[in-house]
């Protein structure tokens, strides 16, 4: 097997390398054929640059898909998957003679890059996702792991027009990731249409130029001017780099190539036996290039078994919000693991994020008025358990990322999303900024553990049972200080509710989180005084829900239950738990919940106006009980 040495490859290594983008060529066109259905035209304008990627430029273990130290690949184009499935093949990871038929139940390849398969890191497909990944992890291999490894990440031209890419270029930038390489496979021909710069791509050159990166623009179908910019990338310091390949769409089937209407289908099966044999009368050699072994230097880490070293130092009745209760767990969890780190989107000074910066400068992450990039890095950050990584902003921000947040459950990823300022009671500053749809939204992700804690105790518990469960998580806060209801020893698991105050003689059961918590208690000591006595349950986690609990003592009270949430009666506590005894005979629900479009106000004034305060929940105690 050959080896390729240096920058400038010999005349066998450039046969060779475009030998490999044919065979890959090849397989792209027989996986989609055997699926019937994906994206062979962005596989064939991609062939060059991977082939050039993985058998010249990169390091990598091709046994060990995972392995900490390999350059990475991030497949933002996520259509053209096929691609990378035959790379893998080609370089020695897959035994069978041809990769896995994508889009088929019965294995793990998709019809775009997942983590099922080992050697894919995060879920792409859904556009203009991928660079901020891999923002994320080329940060971390330059400023935490300090290893070697570089990150790769190839686009197409039309996922440029999202917004989060020019987001991922500007955090890119802002960190001087010179350890980061974006590749964009200009082929002008998008799914519809052309985009709009063709293929000028001084453009797009001037463009990423623009934002701090260095560019070069090339040939996309020449090997060897890749193999060139590709190691110039490497000699840059301070800087990412953007490589601009110029490419047709479909190359090397001649009447797809460069054609509008043949994004997302197959080579028609009686035209394929003829393409694939015109390509490979095309392939000079059987020769291989073996792919360079990487510099092993990154550090060993574990990021599994988070504890709490010490109980929370709160005492009862101590005031104090949530939000800034979750900010001084972050900097306490900071010191008890390294690899925790926090990102947000500048409002650092409201979300106490800034606690954790001055405590841990090295290890925060300011990623500007972006959450959709904010939730992309992340992600890349927490690839491979590299990091045990929160990210914070206003929980009413997070709606801006939902694909971004959706994409990660896809990736089956470890992070976990702190939200504050939710609902009615943020107060002064409006509609705007108030989160009243964020559980709804949280609620509908797969594997994601939504975390509600009532006071500092309960919140700092939130955080450290978040740093240590699998899957995504978001921690809901709020603005308002509410009083410390329990002790720095009381125990908190995921799924599991408090029942806070009860009686052998409760007729109704109140279940509420957060400032709704403290109505309902509020509520439950103005109705003891007038001889009706209710029970009162803190849910703690929304998902998953504690129906054992909440069914258990709305047969104890009689049936009654009613639900209270700083939230839109869409899709919050009341929804959840309404799913929760849907199969139990005799349970009845009242929900109170936010039923208008909220108004600026004082937090009590605003509780009160919209019918959550505790007013309101003596007055459904007592309705229930007469009705």
């Amino acid at each position: 097997m050959a080896t390729a040495k240096g920058p400038n490859p010999d005349a066998e290594t450039v046969q060779v390398l475009q030998d490999m983008a044919n065979r890959l060529r090849i397989r792209s066109i027989r996986a989609t054929c055997a699926s019937g259905s994906g994206h062979p035209t962005w596989c064939c304008s991609a062939a060059e640059m991977v082939s050039v990627l993985f058998f010249h430029t990169m390091r990598y273990k091709p046994t060990e898909p995972r392995h900490p130290d390999n350059d990475r690949l991030v497949l933002s184009k996520g259509h053209a998957a096929p691609l990378l499935d035959a790379a893998w093949a080609e370089a020695g990871r897959a035994r069978e003679p041809d990769p896995p038929t994508p889009r088929n139940t019965d294995g793990a390849a998709e019809g775009a890059p997942s983590p099922r398969l080992p050697f894919v890191d995060v879920a792409t497909g859904s556009l203009g996702q991928g660079l901020g990944a891999a923002c994320g992890m080329a940060f971390t291999g330059k400023y935490l792991d300090k290893a070697s490894y570089r990150v790769f990440c190839l686009l197409g031209d039309g996922e440029s027009s999202e917004g989060s890419v020019w987001e991922a270029l500007a955090f890119g930038s802002q960190y001087s990731l010179d350890n980061l390489v974006a590749v964009l496979d200009v082929s002008r021909l998008g799914q519809s249409g052309a985009a709009p710069p063709g293929h000028r791509t001084d453009v797009y050159q001037r463009r990423c130029e623009a934002f701090g990166w260095n560019a070069y623009s090339v040939d996309g179908h020449d090997v060897e001017a890749l193999c060139q910019a590709f190691w110039q990338a490497a000699q840059v310091k301070n800087k990412p780099t953007a490589v601009i390949a110029k490419t047709f769409k479909g190359r090397g089937v001649p009447h797809m190539e460069d054609a509008e209407h043949w994004h997302g289908r197959p080579v028609p099966e009686e035209q394929a036996d003829a393409v694939i044999a015109s390509l490979e009368s095309q392939i000079r050699s059987n020769r291989r290039l073996t792919p360079k072994a990487p510099v092993e230097d990154s550090p060993q880490i574990n990021t599994n078994n988070v504890k709490m070293a010490s109980p929370p130092a709160y005492r009862l009745g101590e005031k104090i919000a949530t939000g800034k209760a979750s900010g001084l767990a972050l900097a306490k969890l900071g010191h008890a693991h390294k690899r925790v780190i926090v990102l947000d989107c500048d409002p650092r000074n409201s979300i106490f994020s800034e606690i954790f910066k001055k405590e841990h400068p090295e290890r925060y992450v300011e990623c500007l008025m972006a959450e959709q990039n904010m939730v992309s890095v992340a992600l890349g950050c927490a690839t491979q358990g590299r990091t045990i990584a929160f990210a914070s902003t206003f929980a009413a921000f997070f709606t801006r990322a939902f694909d971004q947040i959706r994409m990660g459950a896809i990736s089956d990823t470890n992070i976990n999303l702190i939200g504050s300022h939710c609902g009615v009671s943020f107060g002064e500053d409006g509609p705007y900024q108030m989160a009243l749809e964020d559980l709804a939204m949280f609620r509908s992700i797969p594997n994601c553990t939504i975390f509600y804690p009532s006071d500092a105790v309960s919140t700092e518990h939130a955080v450290y049972l978040a740093a240590s469960t699998k899957g995504m998580c978001f921690i809901r806060t709020s603005r308002p200080e509410t009083a410390v209801i329990y002790t720095p020893h009381e125990p908190f698991e995921v799924g599991q509710a408090k029942v806070i105050h009860q009686s052998a003689q409760d007729k109704v059961t109140v279940i509420g989180a957060g400032v709704t918590l403290h109505e309902a208690l509020a509520a439950a000591d103005d109705l003891f005084q007038q001889g009706i006595s209710v029970r009162v349950i803190d849910l703690f986690t929304i998902k998953p829900l504690d129906a054992a609990t909440i069914i258990s003592n709305a047969k104890a009270t009689g049936g009654r239950i009613i639900t209270v949430e700083d939230h839109y009666l869409e899709g919050g506590i009341g929804e959840a738990v309404c799913a929760a005894v849907s199969g139990e005979p005799d349970i009845h629900v009242h929900r109170l919940a936010v039923t208008e479009l909220p108004r600026s106000g004082k937090p009590g004034e605003l509780l009160d106006m919209f019918g959550i305060s505790a007013r309101h929940i003596i007055a459904a105690v007592k309705y229930t009980l007469k009705n």
